[in-house]
Parts: structure tokens; C-alpha cells; sequence
């Protein structure tokens, strides 16, 4: 690609990262769930506190224990129980704010764009419940004429713990 190409390609990608943040801010979860490809593998592996020699060990891999490994279907649940109120953890429903940066496209093969950026997702609920979470994200999104679907999300915590009530906000 030329410089001019791959300026124009991270200026889509941020635009499409930054459009989805501010539609899942707004509650519009049936036009977030439109941004999904069919085939989309939403992940969050759960991270462990170890010794620098067990490194390897620090993440869970896929198909072990994950805070989220949902597949569209799941996903389309999820959205289901914000839309009906029968989320308990949800109604009244958090306020979100979803922060993206530090984009960065790692790979370009086919009509499929890796993408690793930072977020940060604050959440407060009620009058008392504050939530922040950090960490990094690689997408994998796929050309879908003009714009992007995406076919895949890892979210990686910077925190082990989390001090949350519940993680029912879509990261």
C-alpha cells in the first residue's frame, strides 16, 4: 500500500471504531449487532496474576474459562434481554462511555484488517456504582463495501480483578 492508502485505511478504521463506541454510549445495541459479521468470535480471556516465569500462563486460552466467548447468536441474546428489561443488571440501565485509541492496523490480508487499540470503558449505574475497565483489543475487521463488519474481538483487561457488580455492559 501507499502511504497516502494506509493513511486513508486508519483514518476508516478509527471513524468505524469511534462511530461503534458512540452507538453502544447511545443504547442503539440493533444497530451495533448490524456492525457484527455472522461468523463473529467476541472473546475475553481471563487474566491471572504469575510469576515472570509463567508468563505463558497469564492468559486463558481459547476454549478454557473466559469472561466472554460468544459467538452472534449469544450475542444476539444479550441484546434481546437489554432491549425486554429482563436484565436485572440493567434496568435502570448503566450510562457508558466507551474510549478508543492508540489504533493501530498490524495486518492487511484480503478484505480483512487486524486492528489493536486501547479502551477504556467507564460505566456508572444508579446513584453509587462506578466501573472502569482497561485494556487492549484486537479486532479483526472485514471490508463490507464501504465500511467494516467485525468478524472478531479479543479484549484483553489490564486488571485481574475486578471490583464490578456484574460486566453486563458490551465492551
Amino acid at each position: 500500500m501507499t502511504l497516502p492508502e494506509r493513511v486513508l485505511l486508519h483514518y476508516e478504521v478509527e471513524q468505524f471504531l469511534y462511530a461503534e463506541a458512540a452507538m453502544l454510549d447511545a443504547r442503539r445495541y440493533r444497530d451495533w449487532l448490524a456492525l457484527l459479521a455472522e461468523d463473529i468470535h467476541y472473546w475475553m480471556p481471563i487474566r491471572r496474576t504469575v510469576m515472570n516465569a509463567d508468563l505463558d500462563m497469564e492468559w486463558t486460552q481459547p476454549g478454557e474459562m473466559a469472561y466472554f466467548d460468544d459467538d452472534r447468536a449469544l450475542l444476539e441474546i444479550r441484546v434481546k434481554k437489554l432491549e425486554a428489561g429482563s436484565a436485572w443488571s440493567e434496568d435502570p440501565p448503566s450510562r457508558s462511555r466507551h474510549f478508543v485509541s492508540n489504533v493501530r492496523i498490524l495486518d492487511v490480508a484480503d478484505d480483512e484488517i487486524t486492528v489493536e487499540a486501547a479502551f477504556h470503558l467507564y460505566r456508572s449505574r444508579l446513584n453509587t456504582e462506578e466501573s472502569n475497565w482497561f485494556g487492549r483489543r484486537v479486532d479483526v475487521l472485514r471490508r463490507a463495501g464501504e465500511s467494516f463488519l467485525i468478524a472478531r474481538r479479543s479484549l484483553f483487561l489490564d486488571q485481574t480483578l475486578i471490583l464490578s457488580t456484574n460486566m453486563s455492559t458490551i465492551f
